[in-house]
């Protein structure tokens, strides 16, 4: 009795989430590692315009499903593709699109080209400490060798960039939002930037003292008072903080005050420069919803230049 075997078919890639965090990402990849195999596809080269920065990542699992983008979507089939052939082989590859690139069907809309690092991962330990890391909200830095097709962790850089053959990719942790005020205007505040992604605290009236403990160089401090002597206990302390961004509700007027206050408390030029009054990014607004957008578009533009 004869037997006739299957051609054997390469799986075909679709999509697993629409997420771009790269804590999913990386989750995403251990699991599907623990599961087969798995690899992690790497932005490491932009010639001309692109829609991602350097460092941006792909996670594929073996069977097909991946998430996570390298450009506006018109690529990321491909890479996983490429990134299947990978695992098939046991082998690194790097791969370019766009300008430069041999596959002449697949043009970049931004006009320019990638090229994308494709690692297959042999394990995960590298992963699990970005991940610890940023779940202590620390930095972390991952360097991959293209020479050795390795992973290590090193110490972040200021940003993703080649480091002689190595490309050091870059994690920060995600957004944290102090917010007080009991306002409706919190209240808008709070549900958009947990929509957004953003970790955010509430603090209570008189609840000051752990709040200290919370602003770290990744928490943005938003006070949306009505009345200066209301947020004055968390103002000193959002002034003693490294938060990147403290932004504060009242009108020009009122800031003036609130200046005042702040140098008869020895406050230093410099700090009281912190404050972003009247808050938001564009104002004045009239209603909840649209000084919610204002606040939180000034929280992301402050972060885009505290850590470009």
């Amino acid at each position: 009795m004869h037997h006739t075997l299957a051609p054997i078919t390469a799986p075909i890639p679709v999509r697993a989430s629409s997420t771009d965090d790269p804590v999913e990402l990386l989750r995403f990849a251990i699991d599907a590692h623990s599961l087969g195999a798995a690899a992690l596809a790497t932005l490491v080269d932009i010639r001309g315009g692109a829609a991602r920065a350097l460092g941006a990542h792909m996670a594929v699992a073996a069977d097909g499903q991946f998430c996570g983008y390298v450009s506006g979507g018109c690529v990321e089939a491909a890479v996983a593709t490429e990134a299947l052939l990978a695992m098939a082989q046991g082998c690194d590859r790097t791969v370019k699109f766009g300008d430069g690139s041999p596959f002449f069907d697949i043009v970049l809309p931004c006009g320019g080209g990638i090229s994308v690092a494709i690692h297959v991962l042999k394990d995960v330990g590298a992963l699990r400490h970005v991940l610890d890391r940023l779940e202590r909200r620390q930095a972390a830095g991952l360097a991959y060798s293209p020479g050795q097709q390795a992973l290590e962790p090193v110490e972040p850089l200021p940003r993703a960039q080649w480091l002689e053959r190595d490309f050091v990719t870059v994690y920060r942790p995600r957004t944290r939002v102090v917010l007080s005020g009991q306002t409706i205007e919190a209240q808008a505040v709070a549900r958009l930037a947990e929509a957004s992604g953003y970790d955010v605290i509430a603090v209570a009236p008189g609840g000051v003292r752990p709040v200290a403990d919370i602003i770290d160089p990744f928490t943005a401090v938003v006070l949306l008072h009505h009345e200066l002597d209301a947020e004055a206990a968390i103002l000193e302390i959002a002034l003693a903080s490294p938060g990147f961004y403290i932004g504060a509700l009242g009108s020009t007027r009122t800031h003036r005050r609130r200046v005042e206050r702040l140098r008869a408390m020895a406050f230093r030029r410099d700090d009281i420069a912190r404050i972003k009054a009247p808050i938001g990014m564009f104002g004045p607004t009239r209603d909840a919803t649209s000084l919610a957008l204002s606040v939180l578009a000034d929280v992301a533009a402050a972060r885009l230049v505290a850590y470009a």
